[in-house]
């Protein structure tokens, strides 16, 4: 079978159903596993070179709505009558159904209904843990620093910081991401601040503009240190990815109740014990 993915998030989710292998084409920001480097690319997310795509001959199409603009993406392909698939997951219930859901397209059912089951298992842990939690921190999720974008309750973040024992300050706004101002953030006074830009290296993102917002300074979280700088792959991308960055979160927030990282991401370690 010939999978071309076209975004990030797709191309994590074959690895743990076992059909990476199956890749001929990916986008220009997926990244991992490290062997996806090697393939064509087909151009950024809102950007996709349809013809390159059409040329790789691909049995199936991995498409996303993930970020607003992709649409025309998925009319492209309704247009050329590439065989394509459309995942749009906002929650982590949905990443476990697309597991599933490309299990399905792939022939991978088998491997797609192990994965899922280890997947919902590894969340339920960490739910029932924090559900015990008498004190959960408040949490400022920053994925965009001008303007200010923020996770709101629409959104997998929010989910996550309840699982790592923790309440995200934006969960009243429905919404999945949330534009709003420095101003209303020091209002609402976090307990810890989340720095995960989308499309920026963890080592090219500066804390430090952080002092330079007007009042910052008088931020308990600043003046703690409480600031932490996230690696946004495991944060700002709807696949199963996310397990290893909520096992960070949490053991960051709560260190002497949930375990400390291994290193290894979670899921792939439990397909394999």
């Amino acid at each position: 079978m010939r999978i071309v993915s076209l975004c990030p998030s797709n191309t994590e989710l074959l690895v743990y159903i076992g059909a990476c292998e199956h890749l001929v084409g990916v986008d220009n920001y997926s990244d991992w596993p490290e062997g996806v480097r090697q393939l064509p690319r087909v151009g950024p997310d809102l950007s996709i070179d349809m013809h390159h795509v059409e040329r790789l001959q691909p049995d199936l199409v991995l498409a996303s709505l993930s970020v607003p603009g992709m649409e025309r993406n998925v009319r492209e392909l309704e247009q050329r009558g590439i065989p394509h698939l459309v995942l749009n997951p906002h929650s982590f219930a949905e990443i476990g159904e697309d597991l599933l859901r490309v299990g399905t397209a792939t022939g991978r059912e088998t491997e797609a209904n192990q994965a899922a089951a280890a997947y919902h298992a590894f969340l339920r842990m960490y739910r029932e843990t924090a559900a015990a939690l008498a004190s959960k921190p408040r949490l400022y999720w920053e994925w965009w620093p001008k303007p200010v974008f923020t996770p709101g309750r629409a959104n997998w973040l929010t989910e996550m910081s309840r699982l790592a024992g923790a309440e995200n300050i934006f969960a009243d706004c429905p919404e999945a991401s949330v534009q709003t101002d420095w101003d209303e953030v020091r209002r609402r006074n976090p307990d810890h601040i989340c720095l995960a830009w989308v499309g920026v290296r963890q080592d090219k993102v500066q804390p430090a503009v952080l002092k330079k917002r007007q009042n910052w300074l008088e931020l308990p979280a600043l003046q703690s240190g409480r600031v932490h700088i996230l690696e946004e792959a495991l944060y700002c991308r709807p696949s199963p990815r996310l397990l290893l960055g909520l096992q960070q979160l949490a053991y960051l927030l709560h260190p002497g109740v949930f375990p400390p990282p291994t290193g290894e991401d979670p899921l792939l370690s439990l397909l394999r014990a």
